[in-house]
């Protein structure tokens, strides 16, 4: 079959806008002509408006949306993007086939396949082409082992992502294995994927895979971090993935990375927009370590740096020992007074 452009695949949604919402758009109803939830990310609301009928293409077109709350518009191709936590395009085209039931454009994927070239083992390439291989977070055994950590929140996750079976090589001549993975894409500050960190999971998500190590990190990973959330004026940084997770619970509109290590945590880049950085800090002699290097840093650029500290090992121990709302009470005392309302 030949391969279909966006505005092709959006106008085979629009034939079917009412289904791609129930399917997508789980948390909202039709009203009328409409379908009607929160937002282009299946939050429950009723800000967001889909039209379910209308011409196939142009003004008024079946399946365009409008945010009244934030302004943002788009069309269905956009529902699935966002609603997956999808990044790059091929991803959210091929879901767009899955759900129309399109037969995959074979005989091109085969001759792209044909036509590439190896890369370097552990190099920014081949984190990019590991991505590209993954499949969404949302249902997978990646979500199902975030939830065991107590990460239920996951709205800002688009750097997360899921591979059914990823490669695990040990550090000897041992024999190399297949685990199920959870994905992260390292990003620079212009979001461009530079590095890819993979955590591997039990067969059932119930935690992570019976491996040393566990995770591995590839790529450029110097000054670059796995993302959540767009850059603003105030932000947080820490090491790990789930740490990072675990605070945004309490924090969920904060913009948060992780920069993986004790070592690239101090070396992370910084934002021209940032203004005041919430150093999130593990508590061993690494993690104090790179708190005082990243506070000194941020001095230096002119940013006040503000540490936040668990009561145990990590914001992750805190959450899973205390919960939600221990650590909420814990975090609102610790960061600046106007970002209590602003965050919290």
């Amino acid at each position: 079959m030949a391969r279909l452009n966006a505005s092709e695949l959006a106008q085979r949604l629009g034939l079917q806008a009412e289904a791609v919402c129930r399917h997508y758009l789980s948390n909202g109803r039709k009203q009328g002509n409409y379908w009607q939830v929160g937002d282009v990310r299946n939050t429950p609301g009723r800000s967001m408006f889909v039209r379910l009928t209308g011409p196939e293409a142009g003004k008024g077109a079946a399946g365009k949306w409008t945010d009244a709350q934030s302004g943002e518009h788009g069309d269905l191709l956009d529902v699935i993007g966002e609603s997956l936590g999808l990044i790059d395009f091929a991803d959210i085209a091929e879901e767009a086939r899955r759900f129309l039931s399109l037969p995959d454009p074979e005989p091109v994927l085969q001759s792209r396949r044909a036509q590439t070239p190896p890369v370097p083992s552990g190099s920014s390439e081949a984190a990019r082409r590991l991505w590209r291989m993954t499949q969404p977070l949302t249902g997978s055994l990646a979500e199902t082992y975030l939830r065991t950590r107590g990460i239920a929140d996951l709205r800002g996750t688009a750097s997360l992502r899921f591979h059914p079976n990823s490669y695990w090589r040990p550090e000897d001549d041992g024999p190399t294995e297949t685990w199920p993975a959870m994905i992260a894409a390292v990003t620079d500050l212009d979001g461009r994927i530079t590095g890819a960190h993979r955590t591997w999971l039990m067969r059932d998500g119930s935690g992570k895979a019976p491996v040393d190590p566990p995770r591995k990190a590839m790529g450029d990973l110097l000054g670059n971090a796995v993302r959540f959330g767009g850059a603003q004026d105030v932000m947080a940084a820490g090491e790990g993935i789930e740490t990072i997770l675990s605070l945004r619970q309490a924090l969920p509109r904060m913009p948060m990375a992780s920069a993986l290590s004790a070592g690239h945590l101090s070396a992370i880049q910084f934002s021209p927009h940032l203004r005041r950085l919430y150093i999130v800090r593990d508590n061993d002699p690494a993690g104090d370590a790179a708190r005082d290097s990243l506070v000194d840093r941020a001095i230096g650029a002119g940013i006040e740096a503000i540490t936040l500290s668990p009561m145990l090992g990590d914001f992750n121990d805190d959450l899973v020992s205390f919960g939600l709302e221990a650590l909420r009470a814990q975090i609102r005392v610790q960061i600046a007074p106007e970002d209590v309302s602003r965050f919290i």
